[in-house]
């Protein structure tokens, strides 16, 4: 008698819909505020010690997203691929990729952890940190540095038992990992009891430490029932695995870099306002941080469109699938136009939340309003993009969003803010239009279906059998 599969335990390729969306849904809702309250918990305890600390620590905290890129990437290509395995009923396939996910990421971490570490100087000097601050922003890079192979294993990890729907178990992970990094925050910086003091260092100190024990966690997890055939079974190596992962990656390494170098000349086009560049800049900073709140549940969403059209992909389950994406979409669109009009009617009061200058604050709110309009469009081209990446159409989300980005919300920017004179309603005016044409071509790109086509071959594997 065959064995039951992971996927027939959770019922994500048969039985209700909108059951199937909620339970892989919450979780990782929950996982995204974990990272969100982190970030913030970083930062608040910077500043704390003085203004340099927590300007060096948002510097690096964006130096080092750009590093672990790559190990997103492997994470998207290992979610669209574990995830059809396990909806096609074959683990053994599954753990296949599972395994060359986790060498690719050791591989890659290691090489940059080298280079980041010994380059660490040279970089901070490159990147044109102020003198005074050099060497504390050395430090972090450094303990950061040692922190990659551990991050990049954890996010690999997590996105495994994602892709399998076993949510609960990254939710688990993630919930001790966000505990100890808040309170090593805390602990290590001011030497509270059993923490040694170790200053400023501490911060970055408690995200190693935290990273490591989430690898050590998701360890663990892999040696119950049927995952543990991934350590004890045969190992052997395939250039064909590697290449399909590399496929379905690479287009999500280069989207996220050209998103966040498309961030950076944005701020770059504010500072040309000469002396309102100040207010637009830091509205700018602003409302993206009040914006991030509502990026939460469309990115949860996302995470569970990618699992939910993988594995019914892999079923065989085409018509299922696309119903799930559309019905996700929808959901995400209502969600957060329910969020932004909450938003849009109190923009000065949230505006007044991370700003005390009057004219930031007035900025803020205008932010917060001209963009509030695109919001349910960025919700569906968020869940689009997760259904497109989980069914490996990867190259459809870059093209979309290099589109959005660089060829309507830059140069429309550049034109309304330096040319028209606009100032910085222009850059938002940007903005909203850009995103809205955003969500509108992911789901065209969703539409014309190049994703139910997708094939990968894994030819050279051993003779499958069934684990457990």
């Amino acid at each position: 008698m065959k064995k039951k599969t992971v996927y027939e335990d959770i019922g994500i390729t048969s039985g209700d819909l909108w059951r199937s969306i909620w339970n892989l849904s919450w979780p990782m809702l929950l996982m995204m505020v974990f990272f969100f309250v982190v970030g913030l918990t970083d930062v608040y305890v910077a500043g704390l010690i003085n203004a340099d600390i927590q300007a060096a620590i948002g510097f690096i905290s964006q130096l080092y997203f750009l590093f672990v890129i790559v190990g997103n990437a492997i994470s998207i290509g290992t979610v669209s691929l574990f995830s059809r395995a396990i909806g096609s009923d074959d683990f053994h396939r599954a753990l296949w990729i599972a395994r060359h996910s986790i060498i690719s990421g050791t591989v890659l971490a290691l090489f940059l952890s080298v280079i980041l570490f010994l380059f660490s100087g040279s970089v901070i000097r490159f990147a044109g940190l102020p003198a005074h601050i050099h060497a504390v922003a050395t430090v972090f890079l450094r303990i950061f540095a040692c922190s990659l192979l551990p991050h990049y294993l954890l996010i690999i990890s997590n996105a495994v038992f994602r892709a399998s729907g076993e949510v609960k178990k990254p939710l688990v992970t993630m919930g001790i990992v966000s505990a100890v990094n808040i309170a090593g925050d805390f602990g290590f910086v001011f030497g509270f009891f059993p923490f040694p003091r170790l200053g400023y260092a501490g911060i970055a100190v408690a995200t190693a430490l935290s990273a490591m024990i989430g690898v050590a966690i998701n360890a663990g997890f892999l040696t119950r029932r049927w995952w543990r055939d991934i350590y004890t079974a045969p190992w052997s190596f395939s250039f064909r695995t590697v290449k399909n992962l590399i496929w379905v990656s690479w287009p999500s390494a280069v989207l996220q870099v050209a998103w966040n170098a498309g961030s950076i000349v944005l701020y770059g086009i504010l500072a040309r306002l000469g002396d309102e560049s100040i207010t637009a800049l830091a509205s700018l900073t602003n409302g993206l941080r009040i914006e991030a709140i509502i990026y939460l549940p469309p990115f949860a969403f996302n995470m569970a469109a990618s699992v939910l059209i993988g594995q019914n992909l892999g079923a065989g389950k085409i018509r299922r699938a696309e119903e799930t994406a559309w019905k996700i979409g929808c959901a995400a669109m209502m969600f957060v136009a329910g969020m932004a009009v909450i938003i849009f009617i109190g923009a000065e009061f949230f505006a007044s939340l991370v700003a005390a200058n009057s004219d930031v604050i007035q900025e803020t709110a205008r932010y917060l309003r001209i963009n509030m309009i695109a919001e349910p469009f960025m919700a569906l081209g968020i869940v689009m993009g997760g259904s497109l990446q989980g069914a490996g159409d990867t190259r459809g989300t870059m093209w979309v969003i290099i589109r959005a980005m660089w060829l309507i919300r830059l140069p429309l920017a550049y034109y309304l803010v330096v040319v028209a004179g606009l100032g910085a309603t222009g850059a938002w005016v940007a903005m909203t239009l850009s995103m809205t044409v955003q969500g509108l071509l992911m789901a065209r790109r969703f539409q014309q279906g190049v994703w139910k086509t997708l094939r990968f071959d894994d030819s050279d594997m051993p003779d499958k059998k069934y684990y457990g």
